[in-house]
């Protein structure tokens, strides 16, 4: 069992103490706040939630969780201390550190007076770079010590929904921490081994931005179904019943499918459709913000690789790719299509390798190249092999993904410029002559 501290006895710092000593661990509960230290003491809840106050009165009346305004204290009994206050918005829409600055001093100075191995976890919620940009400076700065090598450092964000936060905590959906050294890895998977959720280990940044990654979500959905909603309702139909229906489907809807970053979206369905329950939005009066922000993103995305590719100078580049997406030999709206045709008309030519639109060439298909009005004499365009694409091209574009053109990419990029915007392969980040566009 651990023995923990936790700063900040808000709605996230109590929940956490509060479960964290009903599995067994010691844990002191840390606040400047008087009124809320002796509440637990007293074995009542500071907050409403839950199931909290039968949860609390059990684990202080077995000795297992108490509350103190000695940092110190706190800090000397305990091998991980949680930082868990708030951050609320600054002024301008930036994330509020203020509070955990404070924190991460008070931490600090203590740990300037304290042996032997302890850890500081930030669980409050912090845009990426926060960690390694404030609260690491200010916890070698007040202790003295090196962060990583003379005490531990993670981030570990919070997924709990008020009212049903202790439920959440002992059925999470999503666990995930960044860690500087191996006892902050061993102390944060033995806390959570046991709770049946695979375990992400990852670095501090990627942790902070999972974190606002899936609020931000959460609100995306919102709006979504409100926008939904208020378009049924002007179209005489009831929004609820139509996202009920939709969220059935757990197999493209509810899953992972759509949610890959990388290039734009296109094909016969989704730019149409989203174009037209826009228009339908607009014939009925209804604002349709998000659909808005759909298409605009959507040719955000198109002029992004553009300027990439613009950037670099290439007077030739060869399309690994142009159908909207891999499998077909279909181009209607094709982003890569369209990518191509503004290149073109940038004056940079524009070679392309796709199999299936080739072979709809080389068969002499009356559909051949169905779907184009944008990219002009596209079979003249079109190579035959991968390697002819690359020997005759200054650059390459990876628009598609083809499993057995990753080795050939892969060495390509050793001599010449590669955009990827569908990621040939996950170890590749951009550096060298290698640029994502999302990675």
């Amino acid at each position: 069992m651990a023995r923990i501290s936790v700063f900040g006895i808000g709605y996230v710092g109590v929940v956490s103490a509060a479960c964290l000593a009903k599995d067994g661990h010691q844990v002191i509960a840390v606040d400047v706040d008087p009124g809320k230290i002796k509440s637990i003491n007293d074995g009542l809840s500071p907050i409403v939630e839950n199931g909290l106050d039968e949860l609390i009165a059990e684990v202080v009346a077995a000795g297992k969780l108490t509350a103190t305004d000695d940092v110190q204290f706190a800090v000397d009994n305990s091998d991980a201390s949680f930082v868990a206050v708030g951050t609320p918005s600054a002024p301008d829409g930036s994330v509020g550190l203020k509070y955990v600055e404070a924190v991460c001093e008070n931490i600090g100075r203590a740990l300037a007076a304290k042996d032997g191995d302890h850890s500081v976890i930030i669980r409050s919620t912090i845009v990426p770079g926060s960690m390694e940009g404030t609260c690491i400076p200010v916890l070698e700065r007040t202790s003295g010590k090196t962060a990583g090598k003379d005490f531990g450092v993670g981030y570990y964000p919070e997924f709990l929904r008020e009212s049903t936060a202790i439920e959440d905590y002992y059925d999470p959906g999503l666990i995930v921490f960044g860690a500087m050294d191996d006892f902050t890895t061993k102390v944060l998977t033995e806390l959570n081994q046991d709770l049946g959720c695979k375990i992400h280990v990852v670095d501090l940044r990627t942790a902070e931005m999972v974190k606002y990654t899936s609020n931000t979500w959460r609100a995306v959905k919102v709006t979504f179904a409100n926008e939904i909603g208020n378009i049924a309702k002007a179209s005489g139909l009831d929004g609820q019943t139509v996202m009920e229906i939709l969220c059935s489907d757990d197999k493209v809807n509810i899953s992972s499918y759509f949610m890959r970053p990388g290039f734009a979206f296109g094909g016969s369905c989704l730019p149409k459709d989203v174009r037209a329950l826009r228009h339908l939005a607009s014939t009925l009066d209804t604002p349709a913000h998000m659909l808005n922000a759909v298409l605009e993103a959507n040719e955000s995305q198109i002029k992004r690789a553009e300027t990439m590719v613009l950037a670099s100078g290439a007077k030739k580049v060869g399309f690994v790719g142009i159908s909207f997406k891999p499998g077909t030999d279909d181009l209607r709206e094709s982003p890569l299509a369209e990518l191509a045709a503004r290149l073109i008309k940038q004056g940079v030519q524009v070679e392309i390798y796709d199999p299936f639109v080739f072979e709809a060439y080389a068969n002499e298909n009356s559909t051949a190249g169905r779907g184009n009005d944008v990219i002009p004499d596209l079979k003249d365009r079109m190579v035959e092999t991968l390697d002819a694409l690359i020997d005759e091209s200054g650059a390459v574009l990876v628009g598609n993904f083809y499993k057995n053109t990753v080795d050939t990419l892969e060495k390509a990029a050793e001599k010449l410029p590669v955009f990827d915007l569908t990621r040939m392969s996950r170890t590749r980040v951009t550096g060298g002559n290698y640029e994502g566009i999302c990675w």
